[in-house]
């Protein structure tokens, strides 16, 4: 392997921020490249490529190196244990002269054979997932750890599903048809210096979380609440549906998060959306009752994409998650009054554990809170089932 030196230093010291000053490796990465912006592609594919495997089978490296890395020099054998393990020649650097290959592939075959290690997560999670998840903890998790795709969602404001696949074709992106406006890219491709991405032609979005604006079944004219809306992605999704007709207001806790989505509302033809800072339980309560329809896509571990956020599973903690599920149940109680009677809402995730959907459900539905409400359909995707990431839906009704 031929690689130069300054790559291998840039990536070992991206390695140490994301576990040693516990930042999101999205970020470190994006960081790097565009301080780095002289790299050719293929410099810039090694560091991403690198950075994101050894984040992914941390566990399963740091096993094989006996303990987790404190220095330089143990950030050197991982990285050759990482070009090992990937039948990769070693390149020719002085701080990994002496490993030795036969020796790293004996000690991998025996900890292939435990499934924490092979799988490379934390032994919570690998206790809680095969608890929750039973017989399918083994080939979620399995699941988990392939690389992702990406997915477009047409921007019917915009376009149409076959105009956009011309489009992209012209610009020599190959995709294959999902459901319904869904798109999913034959091979991973640059898309943000497009005209038509600039002119709002499609959304990144996952296949899974496409599946949520419609099972909401919205209709032009209707009032809707995204109470959870984030950056967007749904929120842009149910104003297409409700084609740009009707009232679609925007409520989160994050200011820059629907600072973001303003921007991407203009770059997508959308004027219906208001935004709204959500400060406190009394500008909860004076949405009570207004909305035909509510989206409740409520804050998670993101245990379904951590084909997208590998590092999560070494930052997210057994107590984070008790915190988190509190957070969810408190969302049901004091949002899901802003349907009103006679209206629909979901509550969405993107877990796949019972605990943070189902359970959620079930105990908000035997609450005084949910009382007036009625389960009508749920869904649960787990990551292996359509290649896609794993996320929950349930579409509640009010009397």
């Amino acid at each position: 392997m031929k690689v130069h030196r300054n790559l291998v230093l840039a990536t070992i010291q991206a390695l140490q921020q994301i576990f040693t000053e516990n930042k999101q490796a999205d970020r470190v990465v994006e960081s790097l490249l565009k301080s780095n912006s002289k790299w050719g592609s293929r410099d810039r594919r090694f560091i991403a490529d690198t950075i994101y495997s050894i984040v992914r089978w941390y566990r399963l490296f740091y096993e094989n190196l006996g303990h987790e890395p404190q220095t330089e020099q143990d950030w050197w054998n991982i990285l050759a244990i990482h070009w090992t393990l990937q039948n990769e020649e070693l390149p020719v650097f002085p701080e990994i002269e002496k490993v030795d290959k036969n020796s790293i592939l004996q000690k991998n075959e025996a900890l292939q054979k435990v499934r924490k290690i092979r799988e490379s997560i934390p032994d919570w999670l690998d206790e809680i997932g095969e608890k929750e998840l039973k017989e399918n903890w083994a080939t979620t998790v399995n699941a988990l750890n392939e690389t992702t795709s990406v997915s477009l969602r047409t921007n019917t404001l915009k376009t149409n599903k076959n105009n956009l696949i011309q489009a992209l074709y012209k610009e020599g992106i190959i995709v294959k048809k999902e459901i319904d406006e869904g798109l999913t890219l034959e091979k991973r491709t640059k898309l943000t210096h497009l005209k038509i991405y600039e002119e709002g032609w499609f959304e990144v979005q996952d296949i899974s979380s496409q599946m949520v604006a419609p099972l909401l079944d919205v209709k032009p004219g209707m009032t809707v609440v995204d109470a959870c809306a984030g950056a967007g992605g749904k929120t842009l999704h149910l104003a297409a549906l409700l084609q740009n007709k009707g009232k679609l207001i925007a409520l989160d806790v994050s200011e820059n998060k629907l600072t973001e989505l303003k921007k991407r509302t203009k770059r997508a033809g959308v004027n219906i959306i208001e935004v709204e800072t959500i400060n406190g339980l009394q500008s909860i309560k004076k949405h009570y009752n207004t909305a035909d329809r509510l989206l409740l896509d409520a804050p998670c571990t993101g245990l379904g994409v951590l084909r997208r956020t590998p590092d999560s599973k070494w930052k997210i903690t057994p107590d984070f998650l008790q915190q988190i599920q509190n957070t969810q149940q408190n969302i049901l109680q004091n949002y899901s009054a802003i349907c009103k009677p006679g209206g629909q809402m979901i509550y969405a995730t993107c877990s796949i554990l019972p605990s943070e959907n189902e359970n959620q459900v079930d105990h908000f539905l035997k609450s005084e809170a949910g009382k007036s409400f009625t389960l009508i359909e749920q869904k649960s995707i787990l990551p292996q089932e359509n290649g896609h990431d794993g996320f929950y839906m349930a579409l509640i009704s009010r009397k």
